[in-house]
């Protein structure tokens, strides 16, 4: 297994610090947390002519055919930045479920247009009793003639406001295993039977969102992939965009320390920089080593989404995320100690990387519910479990 990266990633890392660093200044990430919409219509369009958001996407759909690690590649730089906007919900989540369980039709209607730039997407998946996993998934698509129909309420939908299509998983099968009953329908998130709000949340650079239906009525032609096999395909999904994250992760950790480091070796006290203080030296080397540590386990989680088999793939989601996830918190923890009183001012941009990182931290499961399904795949060789155990299910939940 060889993970390092190659000539052509490392030009893609130089082309995207490069971009990010004129296009995505800190400046325009503040100005973000304080829109409702969080991005501008220039600044995406100059990240479409990146080609990024076709990344993943195959060549005959006007992508770029690449592998998750080029992917990861990207959202690392865009995580040093705080990069706001619906790329994730777009380039990940809308773009991998379509090439995961679309038609042929679906395929060739949906990936150019993500790919080009000229609509974006997103999932909705949790419900507000919810956790990852899909037992906690309730919303009902009844039948409805032909076609289903659609109500409830899924929350923490990632940028629902500004959505052109959204993936919406709900039981079709209501009663049975929910491994086997769950459908996922392409929706009109601007559809008068939908309501979107604005969810108040820690970081707004990263918009999410309630989302209501009320009785959507929905045809055969909206099914994504088959009736009640929706998370056959959607948990890979999800092991994807968990898998970006981490590269987010990394990434906002490495500009943390790199804040953190740089202020210990300005910041004089006593005659001597403060970083010439055991106590200040240790946490940079240890930030260093967290930093270095999750980049080696996202790569890894990365390669194995394209190259490894179906356990060692979910196996290094998890991994990954659980590590990274309390890394990125812990790192810009001890970043915000370095720089002291600094640190806690709003005036400081080190604050907004804590922020993102208990963001991200619950997003698409918690290093609690990774460890839970780290322990199911390494003593049972599955991700979740099915067996009955006196009339309750033996699968964990966090």
């Amino acid at each position: 297994m060889d993970i390092r990266l190659g000539m052509i990633q490392m030009d893609i890392a130089k082309e995207a610090r490069r971009f990010l660093n004129n296009e995505c200044p800190l400046d325009y990430v503040r100005e973000m947390f304080e829109d409702d919409r969080g991005f501008t219509d220039d600044k995406w369009r100059k990240m479409v002519g990146m080609d990024w958001l076709g990344v993943r996407i195959p060549e005959e759909y006007g992508g770029m055919g690449m592998g998750q690690l080029d992917l990861n590649v990207v959202l690392e730089e865009m995580g040093r930045v705080l990069l706001p906007g619906p790329f994730l919900s777009t380039a990940v989540l809308a773009a991998e479920a379509i090439m995961a369980g679309g038609s042929d039709s679906q395929k060739a209607n949906i990936l150019p247009r993500i790919a080009a730039g000229e609509i974006k997407g997103t999932i909705a998946l949790h419900e507000r009793d919810g956790g990852s996993d899909p037992e906690y998934i309730r919303m009902e698509a009844r039948p409805n003639g032909d076609g289903f129909m659609l109500s409830g309420t899924k929350i923490g939908v990632l940028d629902a406001h500004v959505s052109d299509l959204m993936i919406c998983a709900a039981l079709s099968q209501p009663g049975s295993d929910p491994l086997n009953g769950i459908t996922l329908f392409v929706v009109n998130p601007k559809a008068k039977e939908v309501s979107v709000s604005l969810l108040p949340v820690m970081d707004g650079t990263r918009k999410m969102c309630a989302v209501e239906f009320k009785d959507l009525p929905l045809s055969r032609e909206d099914i994504l992939g088959e009736v009640n096999t929706g998370w056959s395909f959607l948990e890979k999904v999800l092991q994807r965009v968990q898998v970006g994250l981490c590269a987010e992760n990394v990434g906002g950790a490495q500009r943390a320390m790199e804040i953190a480091t740089s202020h210990a070796k300005s910041r004089v006290q006593f005659d001597k920089p403060i970083g010439a203080f055991q106590a200040i030296k240790h946490r940079c080397a240890e930030m260093y080593v967290d930093v270095e540590c999750g980049r080696s386990i996202s790569y890894w989680a990365a390669w194995a989404q394209d190259q490894a088999d179906r356990n060692e793939a979910s196996l290094a989601a998890s991994v990954a995320k659980a590590y990274c996830a309390e890394m990125f918190r812990k790192v810009s923890t001890s970043a915000i100690q370095v720089l002291g009183a600094t640190g806690f001012s709003w005036d400081h941009d080190i604050h907004l990387y804590l922020k993102r990182a208990k963001v991200n931290e619950v997003l698409f499961g918690d290093p609690t519910y990774h460890r839970e399904r780290i322990v199911r795949i390494l003593t049972s060789g599955q991700t979740y479990r099915t067996e009955r155990d006196a009339g309750h299910e033996v699968g964990l939940k966090h």
